[in-house]
């Protein structure tokens, strides 16, 4: 663990002197300073890469759309290989580490969001989240490690990124993912 985050941090460097921010080289710092107004070329200017999500694995949807509202099925952290971050978090994971893993879950959800809408620009707001955070039983800062993905939120939709929350502790999530993400989004039209 303590390497994970030596390389964790030793990335952060290369970001504050490069300048150059990608979605799987980010910890938790403190947001990047973003100019544009529109949550496209925010993603654009923040580095992140959207990828095009496969199919639920499950007899299920990744988004459904009913009149201006998308409900989004819950997400977990999936890295830049594809995989699955996998441990709890107290044991496999620190909270730094665990903060990571909500941020990495908001990509995700904007990664399946696109694939519903097509484009992030018709977002009128992020409406409801709701966080589970597979931890020890001892774990007791489940909202703190949800605000990876709250700021990123806030980071690409602005003002229209702050969202009402809730935030739990769970002994497990599926594949022994550390987090679990779900949302409802309202769009312009």
């Amino acid at each position: 663990m303590k390497s994970l985050l030596n390389f964790f941090l030793f990335l952060t460097l290369i970001v504050i002197k490069t300048g150059t921010v990608h979605a799987q080289n980010v910890t938790t710092a403190a947001p990047t300073t973003i100019t544009a107004k529109d949550p496209e070329t925010r993603i654009r200017e923040m580095g992140l890469k959207l990828r095009t999500p496969g199919p639920p694995s499950a007899n299920f949807l990744g988004a459904v759309r009913v009149g201006n509202l998308v409900y989004l099925s819950g997400q977990g952290p999936l890295k830049e290989d594809g995989k699955f971050m996998i441990g709890k978090v107290g044991k496999e994971f620190t909270f730094e580490e665990a903060k990571y893993a909500a941020r990495l879950t908001g990509i995700s959800l904007l990664e399946s969001l696109k694939a519903e809408v097509g484009n992030l620009n018709n977002v009128k707001r992020i409406v409801k989240v709701l966080g589970m955070v597979n931890a020890v039983p001892e774990f007791d800062n489940h909202s703190q490690v949800i605000n990876g993905f709250s700021d990123l939120m806030v980071e690409v939709f602005g003002e229209n990124g702050k969202h009402a929350r809730s935030a739990i502790g769970l002994g497990s999530l599926p594949r022994n993912i550390p987090v679990e993400i779900e949302m409802i989004v309202e769009m312009k039209n």
